[in-house]
């Protein structure tokens, strides 16, 4: 029974940022790989909402906490630059 589940691409969640992510996936390496984790990671956690993975309830809750950290970290590096 898959369940239609919302993911959280960075563009998005924050539109006013949409140009500066783009360039800094281009050109800022940390930034970058931290952008590909953030955006596996959201992508693990919505198949697993969806039921197409089975974790436990505490370990689900571990990850979205990693994104929420994840988010507020490339958030910070946007303001930085």
């Amino acid at each position: 029974m898959s369940q239609l589940v919302d993911n959280h691409p960075l563009a998005r969640d924050l539109p006013e940022h949409k140009q500066t992510i783009h360039a800094m996936k281009m050109n800022d390496a940390h930034f970058s790989r931290i952008m590909e984790e953030y955006e596996a990671l959201d992508k693990e956690i919505v198949r697993i909402e969806q039921g197409l993975e089975h974790v436990p309830d505490l370990e689900l809750d571990g990850m979205k906490m990693k994104r929420v950290k994840m988010k507020d970290d490339l958030l910070a590096l946007l303001q930085q630059s």
